[in-house]
């Protein structure tokens, strides 16, 4: 429940990335008529102190809001904002309207901070555009290149990539010392997703939680220890799933490995129980997440204890 410091970097001119230790972040990329925003925050009561910040840059109306994924803490907020266009990937419409009220009622007991003044939140936010592989956006002469990579956080994940100043927005792909959330994830996919990032050798990146990333040095190592993250998760519970062991006794496995090495993360003791779970479901071949509800949070969460 303690308040988070709020960051307002410029990573690149005119792209800057709201950040709040380990909160759910949120770009905003100024182009020469309009706005765009990257993820929209729990609320719309959280999304006005990212308006605060943008109103202390520009004066541009905002008129894209661009979602990286379903999770309620990502988008729930955008109705603040009074964009013309909502953008999300295909499938990630697809999810909204397969587990997206169910992810809101879950993620509403998880996150009490996130989701003060959820009585703003006027129901599930639905785009008014989607796309599949690709889609570009110009802000006036400023091009924003909206992409699918791979499945990763979600199976619907997008980026924005703007050329110009060779940045892009990742949502929550990458993650900077902040543990990241595999309740929903492809373990296997993931991974080369994170090439696939690569292979743009960005010069500044913001991430979905944590610290802006600028400079290659600090989005390489961003990269290097998302992987780290995600492999070191899958593989320890992997061994214990495949080998006909319980949950229990992966969360035991997956502690030994990653406590060490990523204990200090923001959000990590948060993670853990969620990502345990889907790891060990993914290892067992079941290839699409089941759905979150608060009733399954605990339960799972009491079988975590046994």
């Amino acid at each position: 429940m303690a308040e988070k410091k709020v960051s307002f970097t410029e990573i690149g001119r005119g792209l800057w990335a709201f950040t709040a230790e380990g909160d759910p972040n949120t770009g905003v990329i100024i182009g020469d008529e309009s706005v765009m925003i990257v993820d929209a925050q729990a609320t719309p009561r959280m999304a006005a102190q990212v308006i605060e910040k943008i109103r202390g840059v520009t004066d541009k109306p905002i008129r894209h809001v661009v979602l990286s994924h379903y999770h309620a803490v990502r988008v729930l907020g955008a109705s603040a904002y009074n964009a013309s266009e909502v953008i999300m990937s295909e499938m990630a419409r697809a999810m909204v309207v397969e587990r997206g009220q169910e992810d809101w009622d879950s993620e509403f007991e998880r996150f009490p901070r996130l989701f003060q003044g959820h009585q703003s939140i006027p129901g599930l936010t639905w785009p008014t555009t989607t796309f599949n592989n690709r889609m570009t956006i110009y802000l006036g002469k400023r091009r924003v290149d909206l992409m699918f990579l791979g499945r990763a956080h979600t199976a619907g994940d997008i980026v924005a990539y703007v050329g110009d100043e060779n940045v892009m927005f990742t949502g929550d792909i990458v993650e900077y010392k902040s543990a990241c959330y595999c309740g929903d994830g492809h373990f296997n996919d993931w991974p080369e997703t994170l090439d696939n990032i690569r292979y743009w050798n960005v010069d500044a990146i913001a991430p979905g939680r944590g610290d802006a990333l600028v400079g290659r040095n600090m989005v390489n190592a961003a990269l290097d220890s998302t992987e780290d993250f995600v492999r070191s998760t899958y593989n320890s519970v992997a061994r214990v799933a495949l080998g006909g062991g319980t949950l229990k006794e992966a969360w035991d496995a997956c502690r030994a490995v990653c406590d060490p090495k990523f204990g200090d993360y923001a959000i990590y003791e948060h993670c853990l129980p969620f990502n345990v779970s889907r790891a060990f479901d993914e290892a067992r071949d079941m290839d699409t997440p089941k759905i979150w509800t608060a009733e399954r949070d605990r339960e799972m969460w009491e079988a975590l204890q046994g």
